[in-house]
């Protein structure tokens, strides 16, 4: 995995997540919360309208260790903005839609318009919107329909909740009481891949005191070719209703990558 694919598919991925209390009734007011499908795991999804985060990431793939910034827009069930930066020059910028992915290549000139098996490809996992959006949301997704997910009490009450999707089997750990995911894990046993995703320093978002937001993500992906790791710190998060842009123009030059 090239530079560039790493900062695309680990920006992505490693967008911090936003979670909510034990749940109680449904409420879809942006800011709220709302209970999961499955009553026996103990998750709130959120429900804000728009999210803008910025942070700083460390990426770490056989010892070369490289910095950058991210920026992260969204608009829930809509829109996925992300833009990642090294040394003050943007690399990467991609949007996301519920049936399109753009990515526009900076370093190299170049840009992708298709389908979501192009991110398919790079993570070696299947990927649609509403997995992208539920992971950087940190909101619980249920398995696909007629899937029933294993559920096991830990210690301290936490649930590890698991699924089989794709062909790779999907874990959370959500902390007891709150519901929060503590850490997520998409592992395949046969190729011995797999990607984990622990989410620390929980703090209330300003606008909204009852919205804990994870500010440290740590991202461990295990590969044929060895291990990549990225730390994510966030330094700004903003949510609500306020409408943000989503800017994405591909300049002239710009060769298509197929």
């Amino acid at each position: 995995m090239n530079k560039v694919k790493l900062l695309l598919a680990l920006g992505l991925l490693l967008g911090s997540c936003t979670r909510k209390a034990v749940p109680t009734t449904s409420s879809n007011a942006p800011g709220t919360s709302t209970p999961v499908a499955e009553p026996k795991v103990r998750a709130t999804n959120t429900t804000f309208l728009f999210l803008n985060a910025k942070g700083k990431a460390q990426f770490n793939m056989k010892g070369n260790k490289q910095g950058a910034n991210l920026a992260l827009r969204m608009r829930r069930d809509s829109i996925i903005w992300l833009s990642a930066s090294l040394v003050g020059i943007e690399g990467v910028r991609a949007i996301l839609t519920r049936d399109s992915v753009r990515v526009l290549n900076r370093l190299e000139k170049t840009y992708f318009s298709g389908g979501y098996d192009y991110l398919s490809n790079i993570l070696n996992v299947p990927v649609s919107f509403a997995q992208m959006q539920a992971l950087l949301l940190g909101d619980y997704l249920p398995g696909p329909a007629g899937t029933t997910p294993t559920i096991t009490t830990e210690e301290a009450g936490r649930q590890r909740v698991t699924y089989p999707l794709g062909g790779v089997l999907i874990e959370r750990l959500l902390q007891a009481g709150t519901g929060r995911v503590q850490q997520m894990k998409v592992s395949d046993e046969a190729s011995k891949r797999s990607l984990t995703v622990d989410y620390t320093d929980f703090r209330p978002l300003e606008e909204q005191e009852k919205l804990p937001f994870a500010h440290a993500v740590f991202v461990q992906a295990q590969q044929a070719s060895g291990v990549v790791t990225a730390a994510i710190n966030y330094n700004k998060v903003n949510t609500g209703r306020e409408r943000l842009a989503f800017p994405f123009a591909v300049p002239k030059g710009y060769k298509r990558q197929k």
